[in-house]
Parts: structure tokens; C-alpha cells; sequence
């Protein structure tokens, strides 16, 4: 499909969803006008580090970055970084910034991300009481997690967990707690909850799970927290990490359809004909599961850019993946693939006590999901079976004498 040079697509959000559609529209042939506008002062950059490497110094800011900068430049893409958008006029085509400028568009992507939950209670506004959403935060946590110092986390999630294995590894102090019975509840399967936690605990990290967050102790900063049950913990610094909420007010305003998210076809198209909405933010059909899905993760975004860029450039977009995500954690590579919603069966392959193995969810003898343990084979066999609706048998699943490949055919 031929571009007409005058057609102009402006993203909002620059996080890696936003980066990644600017840069795919390029790669595919886009030869219309792109601006991006970011609400942070930097060009897009990968997130998953700051809680890992970033944060314990093993790799540089410049480092996280999607595309160098000079990218942008070559290839034509304005940058409006530092820049927060007040409103979308649909009405009339375009963005209202600020400070009152407007940025026209033909066709417009929204990639706002999400906002990290707070804790409805007095002292969740003190300058020690962090979360983990962004560079600006992480700087503010890496700052705090010095030798000996105690940090607190709210929260028994994937960051929270990376978190504390982060700050183990710099001789931190950490106590965890979860408001819910086990770790990862909404997200794992009970096998990886109770091997991540003792994996936690025998690297000295303090988890307290059923646990309901009573107050936050001290005047001018957080000095500690009490439980409901009576149970208190001194801290120098408390990260929050209890989820995040779709970012969804300019859409809300401008009158898109929203439901835990901007609500979005197979295409990323909004209600809005010529407004797409992708990441953390978008609620879309997932093909692979007939249902409605708002899925936090890179993989995701990256996925939705591509449907994206190539819907906007005439392409056949690519079919639908297995949605997968990843966690690092001590020496541990956790990977996954699918979700567990349907899984009525669960076969563990490989031995928990040597930190390698896999947990198979099945309905009916059919693989939904997998979670790998330092077993990046069973997570690419898993995701495959997956994809093909691939039925084993349960017995030969759990045996590692069966090769993966005789399961597959």
C-alpha cells in the first residue's frame, strides 16, 4: 500500500510498545510522518533490567536503550520526550499537550502503559515509600539498597521478587510480604510458589504470605511497617509493588471504549477507527484462547507493534502468539508459556531439587502452559505443544528417559 508522504502517525508513549511500532512502521516501509511523544526525558528502553542488571550495575543506562538516538534522527521520527499529553481531541484529529500545543494526526497509536498501584494509607506518599515502573524510580531504589540497609516489599509478585534477589545480592536486608496465602498467586502455579519461596528464604530473604498491611510507621519517612496481626518490621526504604492499573484516561476522556483497559479488535484498533491502542494498556481478542486479554509483558507489546505497524503499512500480520514471559532471579531463568486459566492437570518433568525442571498444565490431556526452571528445552517444547493443541500423556510427560521431541510428534 502506497504512503502518502502528507499522512502522519503520532504515538503516545514511548515505553517499549511505543518505541517498537515507530521502528517497525520504518522497517516495514512507512514512508509517512511519525512523531512519538514520551512523558520521560529519554528515547524507549528496555525495562526488565532495572530490576536486574541495571540495578546492580552489570550494564549502563545507554545500554537499555530500544534504538540509539541517532536512530531516530535517520529515520525521520520526531521525538517529543519530557512531553505529557492533557488530551485527545478525536473530533478534530489531534493531541493537546500540555502546554497547550496540538500535534495533528491521520492515525494515532496509544501506548500509555500502567500505573503502579500505592497503598491507601498515610506515609504511602514519604520519599523512601518507592515503586518500580521506570528509570526515574529505579535510579531511586538503587540509590537505597546499600549494604546492610533493611528494605521492605509489599508484595509477592515478579518484581518483588526480582527485587529481592537484587537486593540480597548487594547485602540487603529483605522482608517480603504477601497479602495473599502463597507467592505469585494470580500468575503461578502453587509448584513454582512453593519452590520460589524456599529458594527466597535459603538465600535469607524474610517472607511473610496471608499477611494483611496494617500501617507504615514513622513521622517523615517510613521506618517500618505493622501488620494486623501485631507483627512489625523496621525499614530504610519500602517498595510497593502490588500491581499496576491500565492507563486509560486520555482514552477514557476522549471517548474510547474502555474495560480494565482500552478495549481493542484482533488489529489493536480501537472503537476510535483511526486510533490503535497496544501494551500494558490494551484489552484485546486473543485468538490462541477465544477471550478478551490485557497482557503485562514485552513479549506482548512487541507482538501488538508488529499487528500494528503492519495493519498501517498493508501487511498480512503475523498469526497471534503463545503469550510467554520470562523472570531472572539469583541464578535462576524462569520461563513461561501460556496461561493457566484452563488447566484442570499438572505434570512436573525434571527434579526441583537440583533447581531444573518444568511444570505442564493440561485440560483434558492438552498442553495450556508451561513454566520452566532453568530449562529453556521444556519452555520452547511447552510453547510449541501449546500452539499445535499438542495432547501427551501424562505419564510420559512427567518421564525425563521420554525425549521432548517424541512428545512433540
Amino acid at each position: 500500500m502506497a504512503q502518502d508522504n502528507r499522512e502522519k502517525v503520532v504515538v503516545v508513549g514511548a515505553g517499549h510498545g511505543g518505541g517498537s511500532v515507530v521502528a517497525c512502521l520504518r522497517q516495514y516501509g512507512y514512508t509517512g510522518d511519525i512523531e512519538l511523544i514520551g512523558m520521560e526525558p529519554v528515547v524507549p528502553y528496555h525495562r526488565p533490567p532495572l530490576s536486574k542488571a541495571w540495578m546492580k550495575g552489570e550494564t549502563s543506562t545507554q545500554a537499555l536503550a530500544l534504538k540509539p538516538e541517532a536512530f531516530y534522527a535517520t529515520e525521520n521520527i520526531a521525538l517529543r520526550l519530557g512531553t505529557r499529553v492533557a488530551r485527545i481531541d478525536a473530533a478534530r484529529c489531534c493531541v493537546v499537550l500540555d502546554d497547550g500545543a496540538e500535534v495533528v494526526y491521520d492515525q494515532l497509536v496509544l501506548a500509555p502503559g500502567a500505573d503502579a498501584r500505592s497503598l491507601p494509607m498515610p506515609g504511602a506518599a514519604f520519599g523512601n515509600v518507592l515503586s518500580l515502573r521506570n528509570l526515574n524510580d529505579a535510579a531511586g531504589l538503587r540509590a537505597a539498597l546499600t549494604p546492610g540497609k533493611k528494605l521492605v516489599i509489599i508484595g509477592g509478585g515478579y518484581v518483588g521478587l526480582e527485587c529481592a534477589a537484587t537486593a540480597r545480592s548487594l547485602g540487603v536486608e529483605v522482608v517480603l510480604v504477601e497479602r495473599a496465602p502463597r507467592l505469585l498467586e494470580r500468575v503461578a502455579s502453587a509448584a513454582i510458589s512453593t519452590f520460589l519461596q524456599s529458594y527466597h528464604q535459603s538465600r535469607g530473604v524474610v517472607i511473610v504470605t496471608a499477611a494483611d498491611l496494617l500501617a507504615i510507621d514513622g513521622a517523615a519517612r517510613a521506618e517500618g511497617i505493622r501488620l494486623k496481626d501485631g507483627r512489625s518490621f523496621a525499614c530504610d526504604a519500602l517498595l510497593v509493588g502490588v500491581g499496576a492499573n491500565p492507563s486509560v484516561a486520555l482514552a477514557q476522556e476522549a471517548g474510547l471504549a474502555c474495560d480494565d483497559g482500552i478495549l481493542v479488535d484482533a488489529d489493536c484498533r480501537s472503537s476510535q477507527a483511526n486510533i490503535f491502542a497496544l501494551g500494558d494498556a490494551a484489552k484485546r481478542p486473543h485468538e490462541v484462547y477465544g477471550r478478551a486479554l490485557r497482557l503485562e509483558s514485552v513479549p506482548s507489546a512487541l507482538e501488538q507493534a508488529k499487528r500494528v505497524a503492519a495493519v498501517l503499512t498493508g501487511r498480512e500480520p503475523a498469526a497471534a502468539e503463545v503469550p510467554w514471559f520470562w523472570s531472572d532471579q539469583y541464578d535462576l531463568k524462569l520461563q513461561m508459556a501460556g496461561l493457566l486459566f484452563e488447566a484442570t492437570q499438572s505434570v512436573v518433568r525434571g527434579d526441583p531439587e537440583h533447581s531444573k525442571f518444568a511444570v505442564y498444565h493440561l485440560c483434558a490431556g492438552r498442553v495450556v502452559a508451561v513454566e520452566a526452571v532453568n530449562s529453556p528445552q521444556d519452555f520452547m517444547a511447552g510453547k510449541k505443544m501449546i500452539a499445535n493443541k499438542t495432547v501427551v500423556d501424562a505419564t510420559r510427560l512427567a518421564d525425563t528417559a521420554v525425549a521432548l521431541k517424541d512428545l512433540l510428534a
